[in-house]
């Protein structure tokens, strides 16, 4: 039987460990926001500090889950009517394949995964996702063949451009960290910048 002593010392050490937890818990919590404030604040917008490497269409990169091929661009415009205000939008000519080997599930793709890339200092724009055979959020089965697909990302009306850059996420396939009580059973999270894809635009003009 336990004598008092020891029992004191026990809870003694187990309020130690409870709080050097919250302790483990608060850093990790405050590197994830550090994380993300820099890439909300210069992470595509200067080229002298990319990370990543810079590419240039017709390319192919793997991100996470999914396989891209990137080859052409458009600017399209829609002209002021007596109704309707000018409007711009860019479309991404690609083609997305799911190489998810670890879970194969299909899924479909998020738009945070492709971000427009402006310049000048501008916030990153993000995509609509993927439109494939006209369907948007178009779920890719994995083992299948690429499919072809646009991107959309709204401009503003006086956006111009001959060669558009544009940043491609993946996600991490890992678990959280155990230490902290979490599962260790990995999955698809933690997305992060893979490259930057340089790719020719052409402009054109909507005429209905």
């Amino acid at each position: 039987m336990e004598s008092l002593d020891d029992v004191i010392d026990a809870m003694i050490a187990d309020r130690v460990i409870h709080r050097h937890r919250r302790k483990w818990v608060i850093a990790l919590a405050l590197v994830v926001v550090a994380a993300l404030i820099i890439l909300a604040t210069g992470g595509w917008k200067e080229k002298k500090g990319r990370t990543v490497e810079t590419l240039t269409a017709p390319v192919t990169v793997e991100a996470g889950r999914y396989e891209f091929g990137f080859s052409t661009a458009e600017i399209i415009r829609r002209p002021k009517t007596s109704t309707q205000p000018a409007e711009t939008r860019v479309e991404l000519k690609m083609e997305v394949k799911n190489i998810d080997s670890e879970e194969q599930e299909s899924d479909s793709l998020q738009g945070k995964f492709l971000v427009l890339v402006p310049g000048g200092g501008q916030d990153p724009i993000e995509s609509n996702g993927a439109t494939c055979r006209g369907e948007l959020n178009y779920v890719f089965v994995y083992g299948l063949p690429a499919e072809t697909c646009t991107a959309k990302f709204e401009v503003p009306a006086d956006f111009t451009g001959e060669t558009l850059e544009f940043g491609v996420l993946g996600e991490k396939y890992e678990s959280d960290n155990g230490l902290l009580g979490a599962s260790e059973k990995p999955y698809w999270h933690l997305e992060e910048p893979t490259a930057v894809v340089r790719v020719p635009a052409t402009t054109v003009t909507e005429t209905k």
